[in-house]
């Protein structure tokens, strides 16, 4: 056999090989990696168009949305995507009042369920943080009536209630092992809170964000590279990326509480690929390396040094860049997409294009043919 052909099947070998790889990597993020679908712009293509592209065109098929929009939740109807919607933060008080939570339920849920897949309302965003106490003493009792309307019209089995906390619900954080939630809120609210997700049998769900935590020293702790690691004292483990220490805290600081069997869902986490001349580790690469490695790390099923052997539901933040959010630069820059729905940069969410796999089909029967016909020229 010549030194050219050996070559021309190796290399059509090889790219069959690399399709398989990649179509196995896609099942892998599939079912586990969601995204922040966020809508504070002015430029983002028609919601009916998003949900298309997310469905045919990408290994995303969960989405969390900061509101309950009608026309999002129309656009992804009979697409099987798992929609978790929001109620804003001003609305928590009334929401207590099982008159208001009725309206609610009738007004955004069952003009949607089940043609739309929703599984998760969040009551508000990283309310303890905002330090607002009308807000924060009304939150789980707000939860509590959402559950008990849910209940009446038998949409808890599918729909499960939470909201999602800010880190700035620890008092303690570093080692991961002495993580502790802020005192007087910690038997106040969050016990109680845990409480309710226990019963209820929804996750625990955190906004972890090593791009807020790091400095120029913990960059590359921060995205996964190669690093010198962090050791807990107490536990005699190393830390290779401030995620699982965060993550881990999280998890120390509820098992103080006696909820170390809930699960943790992260909501948000991301990585802008712009920001301001005076902010580091801001560009395209990093973004791609956080996300990228992020997506490999959660679902890999190694888990953290404190949960260990498990998968983590994730949600990227954010589809798209918002060109009016508010705030540094870096706030409207972290998107995967731009609002053309072209990748700001490759981790891997593209399914495999119909091209693609024509190619690689078409060269499986080149590759095929030809050692078919090495078979009969050697044995004629």
């Amino acid at each position: 056999m010549s030194k050219e052909l050996i070559s021309m099947l190796s290399s059509r070998l090889i790219a069959v090989i690399s399709f398989f790889l990649a179509l196995t990597l896609v099942r892998g993020f599939e079912g586990t990696i969601g995204v922040n679908y966020g809508t504070v712009a002015n430029n983002l293509p028609p919601p009916a168009q998003v949900a298309h592209f997310l469905l045919e065109s990408t290994v995303i098929n969960r989405v969390r949305l900061f509101d309950a929009n009608p026309e999002i939740l129309r656009a992804f109807a009979h697409t099987g995507v798992a929609v978790t919607i929001s109620v804003p933060n001003d609305q928590i008080p009334d929401l207590t009042k099982l008159n208001f939570a009725q309206q609610w339920v009738e007004d955004y849920i069952q003009p949607h369920t089940p043609a739309t897949n929703i599984v998760r309302i969040l009551v508000g965003n990283e309310v303890i943080s905002t330090a607002n106490k009308l807000l924060i003493v009304s939150l789980v009792p707000a939860m509590e009536t959402l559950q008990t309307v849910l209940v009446a019209a038998s949409l808890d089995r599918r729909i499960q209630v939470s909201t999602p906390h800010s880190l700035g619900i620890l008092s303690n954080s570093s080692p991961p092992s002495t993580g502790k939630f802020r005192q007087g809120y910690d038997t106040h609210v969050i016990k109680p809170l845990l409480s309710f997700l226990r019963d209820s049998n929804s996750p625990f769900m955190v906004n972890p964000y090593p791009f807020f935590d790091c400095s120029p020293d913990t960059l590359d702790y921060a995205l996964f590279r190669p690093n010198a690691g962090v050791f807990d004292e107490n536990t005699r483990v190393f830390y290779t990326n401030m995620l699982d220490a965060q993550l881990d805290a999280v998890f120390s600081a509820m098992k103080l509480l006696g909820f170390d069997d809930l699960e943790i869902v992260i909501a948000e986490t991301g990585w802008p690929s712009m920001g301001d001349a005076t902010q580091f580790g801001v560009d395209a690469k990093s973004a791609a390396e956080y996300n990228g490695n992020l997506m490999r790390h959660v679902t890999s099923g190694v888990g953290t040094p404190l949960m260990p052997n498990r998968t983590f539901e994730t949600y990227i933040f954010a589809l798209f860049n918002e060109d009016l959010k508010p705030g540094p630069t870096c706030e409207r820059y972290f998107g995967l997409f731009r609002t053309d729905m072209t990748p700001v940069y490759d981790i891997g969410i593209l399914r495999p294009t119909v091209a693609a796999a024509a190619n690689i089909e078409h060269a499986t029967c080149l590759l095929v043919i030809t050692v078919g016909l090495l078979i009969i020229k050697n044995h004629g």
